[in-house]
């Protein structure tokens, strides 16, 4: 099904990210936080603590990897000589306030390449020695290509979820720890930019093609001949942001939603339901 993007409250339509119509299949605000949490997107930690120091080495507040323990606690991996950990370290205890903040970036060249934003507050404590086996595999296991956890080098912390918040292309919302714990990552996000990079690159007439399921919309987009990019894909739909004559330098864009007829558990399943929107949309009367 067709679901035509809609600007954001306030805004001039086409200068800001639009959103889609309130029915539309969609995760939950939870499992959207939860998906850029176990993500590899942009994350950066805001301490308090140390805000005001100077001297803080580039890229200190950065997180190299991040995963999700069963009770809900995300468990950081930061450089041992980084200020988050020194704080940590020397804190005797005492749980030290912080707040992470998620970029997701688009991974094609689209107008807005931000898609949203996450933030997680609570506080951080050190992983405990009869804890750190299991949260360095857990680690690993979500970043194999990243830095060895157990390399002195690196340290773990836990950061303990007080509350959450997203603003995506999905709208603004809260999310409260125990929702988060329960929630489970899209199943398509560690495949997402490899799948949206593909459809661009080596799809785009079937990208353009969609045109036809645009319904009123249809005859404004086949006559830009303009550009139909896939925004993003999760378990329920893609996400086509459709650019106008002039490609990406055009302010005049729109997005569209096209949701699959049944909600996608992985790579395989995905191929089969891209497929049938392709066929659909080349049979539709006029469709080229």
């Amino acid at each position: 099904m067709f679901r035509p993007g809609i600007p954001l409250p306030g805004s001039d339509a086409g200068r800001e990210q639009p959103r889609p119509v309130e029915d539309a299949a969609a995760p939950t605000a939870a499992e959207r936080v939860r998906t850029l949490v176990e993500s590899s997107v942009s994350a950066a930690l805001d301490i308090p603590s140390i805000r005001s120091q100077q001297d803080a080495p580039p890229g200190s507040g950065s997180p190299e990897a991040r995963a999700v323990t069963p009770d809900g606690d995300v468990v950081l991996l930061v450089p041992a000589a980084s200020p988050a950990a020194q704080l940590v370290e020397h804190a005797a205890g005492d749980e030290v306030t912080a707040v992470m903040e998620i970029t997701d970036i688009a991974p094609v060249a689209v107008p807005h390449r931000v898609r949203g934003r996450a933030w997680i507050a609570g506080w951080l404590t050190p992983v405990r020695s009869k804890q750190r086996a299991a949260c360095e595999r857990l680690v690993a296991d979500r970043h194999p290509a990243g830095p060895t956890p157990s390399d002195p080098a690196w340290t773990l912390l836990r950061l303990e979820v007080g509350e959450a918040f997203v603003d995506d292309l999905w709208g603004a919302e809260q999310v409260e720890p125990d929702d988060f714990a329960a929630a489970a990552p899209d199943p398509l996000a560690p495949h997402e930019a490899e799948l949206l990079q593909h459809l661009a690159a080596s799809h785009s007439e079937q990208m353009r093609g969609l045109c036809a399921l645009l319904g009123d919309r249809e005859a404004a987009c086949a006559a830009a001949g303009g550009c139909a990019v896939p925004l993003s894909v999760d378990r329920f739909g893609m996400r086509v942001r459709f650019c106008g004559l002039e490609g990406f330098r055009n302010d005049a864009y729109f997005d569209a939603r096209f949701e699959f007829p049944d909600p996608v558990g992985g790579v395989a399943q995905l191929r089969q339901a891209m497929r049938l929107l392709f066929e659909t949309a080349a049979e539709r009367p006029g469709s080229q």
